[in-house]
């Protein structure tokens, strides 16, 4: 291996195996030593390489961060440090505080018979085999997000959706980044929704402190059952010296609908990955997302979309804003292998540049291998429309208000899409403020 970024983590783990060992569990441990070994014998995809053309990873993990391998407790009230964003949604919230768990008694009163919310190291240690059955079994190890993550994570999410339970309120999980010092988060979420299962959940990444670096590596797990439906809301409100590594995987059986919805408000670096598998017939999947981009902030979106069997529906939109400085990023491809018939896929990518210094950077691809499918491709880059501006400038309106007005149209059918009425709504009035200029506190937020 190269002297790169990762050999701080790799020597880290070599040295503290056992520490790091003695505070997680059996199924997460056990895969590390394959972690190890996919980073020793894999360099580090280089800016410009293929998938990785506008995201660094080297300079990205090139810091040294502090790691809570020996999970001290951390002197935080999350009670007083942060409060729900979305008011008047009736959910049980549970939180990541750093990587670490934390609820609230009131919370898990709100659970009804048949779902499973907690620690996953936890979970880990009560029924090591469940969790086995689930744990690193999406994620592909030769991913260095994925790698990186298995190799130091030691507790995460764990959410389990019974057969047949449908949850009228949704599930909220917060995840809290807060030091006084440079520090890595590693999280790893394993989300189980079972046959005939619904349920939504909303993730919220906050940083409390925006003036210190921090790092959130993340891996997310889902197992959508038979005619399960699934919504999966994520929402990042973090700050300019935050940077995030996000992997999702997905795998969808049949007659199963789900939803994934990134939203990206307040960012440092971002980067978003996506991979998503049918494995049964007549499933759909929906895949939004969005990204408002200014200052100096990047946010880079990479999805793959597998179609492996027929008969199967996805639609794919991302939207991003980009000004200033900022710099955006989208890389989707859609396959079909040669036994999906009857597919239906659609990707679009629609952006909009707010300055001559933004950039931003589309690369939507199909690759098919059956004749008997429907679908399309497309990538859209623009600035402001200013025939519209004339228009609304005659009608009394001032130009700050009239580019205001015209962002937000431009985000309604992704913030339309969203299923969650209330979510839908107070993420309209969060649009209008991040479009508006203005700064955010997780503390100034309403409480639910």
């Amino acid at each position: 291996m190269e002297n790169n970024a990762l050999k701080q983590y790799t020597d880290l783990y070599t040295a503290h195996r056992e520490l790091i060992d003695s505070h997680s569990a059996a199924p997460l441990n056990v895969l590390r030593p394959e972690a190890l070994d996919s980073l020793l014998s894999h360099p580090l995809p280089k800016k410009g390489s293929e998938n990785y053309e506008h995201t660094d990873l080297e300079s990205v993990l090139a810091p040294d961060y502090g790691l809570n391998l020996a999970r001290i407790p951390l002197d935080v009230d999350p009670s007083r440090s942060f409060q729900c964003g979305v008011p008047t949604l009736s959910s049980a919230i549970f939180m990541l505080i750093n990587d670490s768990w934390g609820e609230t008694e009131k919370s898990r009163k709100l659970l009804p018979e048949g779902v499973e919310v907690c620690s996953l190291c936890r979970k880990a240690k009560e029924d090591p085999e469940e969790v086995a059955r689930y744990y690193g079994k999406l994620a592909d190890i030769s991913n260095p997000i994925v790698a990186l993550s298995t190799l130091l994570a030691q507790d995460g999410l764990w959410l389990k959706i019974g057969k047949g339970v449908k949850l009228d309120r949704p599930l909220q999980l917060v995840n809290i980044l807060q030091n006084l010092s440079p520090l890595m988060a590693i999280r790893r979420l394993v989300i189980v929704v079972e046959e005939d299962a619904e349920a939504r959940l909303l993730i919220c990444d906050h940083t409390q402190n925006h003036e210190i670096d921090m790092l959130g590596v993340q891996t997310v797990e889902i197992f959508a059952g038979r005619n399960s439906h699934f919504d999966y809301y994520d929402l990042e409100e973090s700050g300019e010296k935050t940077h995030r590594l996000n992997s999702l995987y997905l795998r969808q059986e049949e007659g199963s609908n789900v939803m994934i919805d990134g939203i990206t408000l307040f960012n440092g670096i971002t980067r978003n990955e996506y991979f998503c598998r049918f494995v049964g017939e007549h499933s759909e999947l929906h895949l939004y997302g969005m990204g408002i981009e200014d200052s100096e902030r990047k946010l880079d979106t990479y999805s793959v979309i597998t179609h492996e069997v027929g008969n199967c529906h996805s639609d794919e939109l991302f939207k991003y804003v980009v000004d200033d400085d900022a710099e955006g990023a989208f890389a989707g491809l859609i396959y079909v292998s040669p036994g999906a018939q009857k597919t239906e896929a659609y990707q679009s990518n629609r952006n909009l540049i707010g300055h001559p210094k933004a950039r931003m950077f589309s690369k939507p691809q199909l690759e098919i291998y059956n004749d008997d499918v429907k679908c399309s491709h497309g990538t859209a880059i623009g600035q402001l429309d200013e025939l519209q501006m004339f228009y609304m400038r005659t009608r009394g309106i001032d130009e700050s208000t009239a580019r205001l007005l015209l962002k937000q149209a431009f985000m309604a059918d992704v913030i339309n899409g969203v299923r969650l009425s209330i979510l839908r709504d107070r993420l309209q009035m969060l649009v209008e403020r991040r479009f508006a200029g203005e700064l955010h506190s997780c503390a100034d937020c309403g409480g639910c």
